[in-house]
């Protein structure tokens, strides 16, 4: 049975996506370590807390041999989503990268019939139509970027397939077991391409590219993002959808790339600020994206717009 929210709940559940929208942020502020080391110990980090946090609740992470290897292997996607992500944000700007991040609904539309074998939506062909319009918009009066923005869209797109994919795992293991494979398989992935990326360096002429954390600071900014942003902020979400509909929760969690766009806009100032251009191409899609829940009334309570049960976001 659901539990009534209050409205310290409320005021919760919008500070957990404040600080999905602050991650992008982190990984600025992170440079000039690599967006595949930055990955790494995030994860390596995350492995620990949520290993620890296990360990307090002595809760068991017993799960099939089978499903044990398909949660890594999601979790290796989880990796490269995440360094796509970062990467993003570096090539253009924050703001870009939010905006590229918002098309993650196009992507479940168009993945989650192929994948789960169901019928295509008639609402979200055309809201994906209306998305492609906005970035269209982007891509016009942001040309300069991109590149930048091409990387969002194709992190979007991953992660829009490891939330399908999870959804098959979410009525069968708990969220934070699922969360600790999931964070080892990512963990393998970053150690991968952090490995092959350092190969592939030297190849431009006076890289300051780092590929180990050699400042307090930043490891100040790595321990943020791998406790507070994904063991805190995944931790405490799961336990709000006790008191949450899964429909207000997504709602919600779509105004990640608000919050972000404007703590961006607040931190590094000029460097964040886009054309008008940009800001109607991304009005649009976040128009596209809130409408969404509102014009599916087919299961409001048991789907969300990004595909198969609700996933709480690992940004």
């Amino acid at each position: 049975m659901q539990k009534k929210a209050s409205l310290t709940d409320y005021f919760q559940l919008h500070f957990i996506v404040l600080i999905w929208g602050f991650t992008a942020i982190l990984g600025k502020l992170l440079v000039p370590l690599d967006s595949s080391a930055v990955v790494l110990f995030r994860t390596l980090l995350a492995v620990f807390g949520i290993g620890i946090v296990l360990l307090v609740r002595r809760q068991s992470i017993q799960v099939s041999s089978t499903d044990r290897w398909r949660l890594l292997a999601t979790g290796g996607l989880i990796g490269l989503h995440w360094v796509l992500f970062f990467l993003a944000a570096r090539l253009s700007n924050v703001s870009v990268c939010l905006a590229g991040m918002a098309t993650s609904s196009l992507w479940a539309s168009v993945l989650e019939p192929l994948l789960l074998r169901r019928r295509v939506r008639l609402i979200e062909v055309a809201l994906g139509a209306v998305v492609m319009a906005g970035l269209y918009l982007i891509f016009r009066f942001e040309f300069d970027k991109v590149i930048g923005l091409a990387v969002a869209v194709s992190s979007a797109m991953l992660s829009s397939l490891f939330t399908i994919i999870n959804s098959r795992f979410t009525h069968k293991y708990d969220a934070l077991v699922i969360s600790f494979y999931e964070m080892a398989g990512a963990l393998l992935s970053a150690l991968a391409l952090w490995l092959a990326v350092q190969q592939f360096d030297g190849a431009v002429s006076g890289s300051v590219t780092q590929y180990t954390p050699h400042t307090s600071m930043q490891w100040l900014w790595l321990l943020v993002l791998s406790l507070v942003c994904t063991v805190y902020a995944y931790t405490v979400g799961v336990s709000l959808l006790r008191k949450f509909s899964p429909y207000l929760a997504i709602l919600t969690v779509n105004l990640e790339p608000v919050y972000g766009i404007l703590l961006a806009v607040l931190i590094f100032g000029d460097t964040e600020h886009m054309t008008s251009g940009f800001y109607i191409g991304t009005l649009v899609i976040l128009v596209a994206v809130l409408a969404y829940p509102f014009l599916n009334r087919q299961k409001p309570a048991t789907t969300t717009p990004t595909g198969g049960d609700l996933e709480i976001d690992l940004h």
